[in-house]
């Protein structure tokens, strides 16, 4: 073996460009599958960072259409909790809000859970210093505490322990500091720096609105389809005590991990795939290689068999070769996933709002797969190149170089190679050319509003300052509006495309009134001041809400969508619907515009009510601002002006509306980009594959092409050979490709947007783009093997 060892360092020594591309080769498959395998291991492999976390579910409720909605209602919980008997323990926490920190250096908006006392308790995770609230404390009428996040206290507070205890102002309100919570603690949103209790009331135990989700800790020995069978029966009993709240919808219980998980889960595993597919690839060039140089060797070799190397012998010299090509491989190929890893971790992981993408890094079960990777491949690709040396004809190879059997079989071999991965380069390429169409539909959607110089940006009042807020917004509307180069200004409750929204079942008066459960269902908009205009979202009925609206609040502007489908044969101005809010009086439609992709880029449109600030007022506004240049230079006016009024208020959340669109396409542009940069590698090595055999071909078949061209042959004939000859092997690798694609891209179907998994387009496209690069990656060689002196070439023999 050590003798092996070290012939094998001295052949690869004497041969630097073999090696070199070996190397490179195989650092490439194998840094690529290390790198997306260490965010597996992140996010699905590894254990939560919580105590005894297989027990930990999410509990849901599924809505009528049989959707898992976003939140769940506190009345419910609170029943739950009492009635259920599969639990240790539940706990309440809310969707993020926005709360401001002041008095601390300049104001700042940050993100904000309300918890129940019992969440931290269950999750098992101690605070870093300080505790966690008490029950006592979650009760109303209790003074405020907070618990702050090891990011929030290191960056604000200095890390100095002596905050616990200490009083700050969070809204306006005084507060006191009991806890910090350890690095990366999170609970669905990994933004959140501040906790607070949720407080739930008396009033509460009526279920009314869904805002709060429901953590759960499974009993020992309690299985989650138990559970659910058990919060079905709760469930029951919940209709029947409030039918008109509950008929209809369902509860889910969810692993947490599975529902942390749930939405990349998908897209990781086409990832591991994709980086499965190059490895092959490289482990079929590199076989290929192997095998040119097996055939370069046959005589060394057969002077070995000669003196008495048996066969065994010969594979075992070879396949050490090959593990010494894999192990430098995987040795670049891990600082190539290192780098790669840390570069995930400052630019991807900070952008997307995916759980513990920042806990992505290279351990013990990464570096694991990494040496399997490496072992596997050299078996993989080892292993044909041993074979056919140990096959080698003594005599035939002394007595003329072994020009028959053995070279035919290696030729034979590395076309096969050449096909399989023509065929897996296609499926990549079906793959991420799915995902390029998919994304390119996306970015055509019409919106229903135009996002060209238009900006955003969050103000959030605390609410014991501002019993009414709309004092406050219309001031600063009024004085924006006065700022050179605005065209528009305005604010919303919850801004396209943010992820957030509010929605609520409605009647129409004179009509037959639904089935409880069968109630239609709108998205609730607060709108401010010239809100439509800001954002262009067309007005095309009617008239938008104004100074007569103030007075006689009970007044709504509906989508198209929702004209379309509740009044489609009238006209819906002057109509009037009740939508079941804060009061059940009905409202008076007064307009009619366009339709807005409220949650998502690639969510259905949906029935929407805007209201004006009388009939329902938010503490806070998302303003939007239109220019007529660049929009971001509007911003230190605006919070000058914020400032002025109250010194304690910022600004949060400050984007232009291109960026917002940029930022909820985020995931499928990430996994567009990196398939793509997959594919792109799969179809290089290919294409490198394909010129490294039929330039090892033509060498073979140097005498031959001599003769051919003596006897006449013409230089085209000679080309066009070459070029059959690769092109029947890519023509049977797209054919295989092809059936693979068909197949694997079905479980791609949750990716794609607009455009089916077996889209003909994209499989011709990418047939014809492999075709191509086939036939240039032949050309070379063939135009050398036209310039073959048949002279020469009959000399040479």
């Amino acid at each position: 073996m050590i003798a092996d060892l070290r012939y094998a360092l001295r052949s690869f020594a004497r041969t630097p460009m073999f090696t070199a591309i070996a190397v490179a080769t195989l650092a490439l498959g194998i840094g690529a599958n290390t790198a997306i395998f260490s965010v597996v291991n992140a996010l699905i492999l590894r254990p939560l960072p919580y105590a005894d976390p297989g027990r930990l579910a999410l509990i849901r409720e599924i809505n009528p259409s049989g959707k898992e909605n976003a939140s769940g209602s506190p009345g419910n919980f609170l029943h739950w909790r009492e009635m259920a008997t599969s639990f240790d323990d539940m706990a309440a926490f809310s969707l993020s809000f926005r709360t401001t920190l002041s008095g601390e250096g300049e104001p700042e908006e940050l993100p904000m859970q309300y918890v129940s006392a019992g969440m931290f308790p269950i999750l098992g995770v101690e605070p870093e210093i300080g505790r966690t609230f008490t029950p006592d404390e979650d009760q109303p009428n209790r003074p405020r505490v907070v618990v702050l996040s090891d990011r929030l206290w290191r960056r604000r507070f200095d890390a100095n322990p002596g905050v616990v205890n200490r009083v700050v102002r969070f809204d306006g309100d005084p507060c006191t500091i009991v806890g910090v919570m350890p690095p990366g603690f999170s609970m669905l949103d990994k933004t959140v720096d501040v906790w607070k209790p949720i407080r739930f009331s008396a009033e509460s135990r009526t279920p009314r609105g869904r805002w709060i989700l429901v953590l759960a800790r499974l009993k020992r020995g309690v299985t989650v389809a138990r559970a659910q069978q058990d919060m079905d029966r709760v469930q029951a009993e919940m209709i029947r005590l409030f039918p008109k709240f509950n008929t209809e919808w369902r509860v889910r219980v969810r692993p947490l991990k599975d529902q942390l998980t749930a939405e990349v889960r998908p897209a990781l595993f086409v990832m591991l795939g994709a980086v499965g597919f190059v490895l092959l690839i490289a482990c079929a060039n590199v076989a290929n290689l192997l095998l040119a140089r097996a055939t370069n060797r046959r005589r060394e070799l057969a002077v070995r068999a000669a003196l008495g190397a048996d066969r065994r012998r010969i594979v075992s010299q070879t396949l050490v070769e090959s593990g010494v090509l894999s192990s430098i491989g995987c040795s670049a190929g891990l600082l190539l996933a290192w780098w790669a890893v840390a570069l995930f971790r400052t630019t991807v992981a900070a952008q997307l709002p995916v759980p513990r993408l920042e806990a992505v890094r290279i351990d013990g079960w990464v570096l694991a797969f990494a040496v399997a990777s490496a072992i596997g491949s050299a078996l993989v690709f080892g292993l044909a190149p041993a074979l056919s040396a140990a096959a080698i004809s003594i005599v035939n190879t002394l007595k003329d170089g072994g020009r028959t059997g053995t070279a035919a079989g290696a030729v034979r071999t590395r076309g096969v190679f050449v096909i399989a991965e023509t065929a897996l380069a296609l499926m990549l390429l079906v793959g991420a050319g799915l995902l390029i169409r998919s994304f390119v539909a996306l970015m055509h959607v019409d919106t229903g509003f135009n996002p060209s110089r238009a900006i955003t940006m969050k103000v959030t009042l605390p609410t014991s300052k501002y019993g009414e807020a709309r004092q406050f917004f219309d001031r600063l509307y009024s004085q924006i509006d006065a700022l050179p180069g605005v065209q528009a200004a305005g604010g919303v409750s919850f801004l396209p495309l943010n992820g957030l929204g509010a929605a609520t079942d409605f009647t129409i008066p004179g009509r037959p009134v639904p089935s409880d459960g069968d109630r239609p269902v709108a998205d609730v908009r607060v709108v401010t001041h010239d809100y439509f205009k800001a954002m262009g979202i067309p007005l095309l009925r009617g008239r938008l809400f104004d100074s007569r609206d103030d007075a006689a609040p009970h007044k709504v502007i509906v989508s198209a969508d929702l004209a379309r489908r509740f009044f489609p044969n009238e006209d819906p101005v002057g109509r009037r619907i009740a939508i079941d809010w804060n009061d059940n009086d009905p409202d008076e439609i007064i307009g009619v515009v366009g339709d807005v992709h409220q949650l998502t880029l690639d969510d259905e449109i949906r029935a929407t009510t805007y209201w004006p600030p009388s009939r329902f007022a938010y503490p806070w506004n998302t303003v939007v601002i239109r220019t007529t240049g660049d929009p971001s230079r509007i911003v230190p006016e605006v919070s000058a002006l914020v400032r002025e009024y109250d010194s304690t208020i910022a600004l949060a959340d400050v984007r232009t509306m291109d960026d917002v669109m940029s930022i909820s396409a985020a995931e499928r542009r990430l996994t567009m980009l990196m398939l793509s940069a997959f594919a792109g590698l799969a179809l290089l090595l290919a294409a490198v594959g394909i010129y490294g055999v039929i330039s090892y071909s033509i060498g073979e078949r140097t005498h031959e092409i001599g003769i051919r061209m003596a006897l006449g042959a013409a230089r085209g004939t000679v080309m066009r050979m070459v070029l059959r000859q690769a092109l029947t092997l890519v023509a049977i690798g797209v054919a295989a490709g092809a059936a693979g694609a068909f197949i694997l891209t079905r479980l791609m179907k949750t990716l794609l947007f607009g455009v089916p998994p077996s889209d003909p387009t994209t499989f011709v496209a990418v047939g014809a783009l492999l075709t191509l690069v086939a036939a240039t990656a032949a050309w070379v060689p063939g135009l050398r093997a036209t310039r073959v002196d048949p002279v020469i070439a009959l000399r040479a023999e």
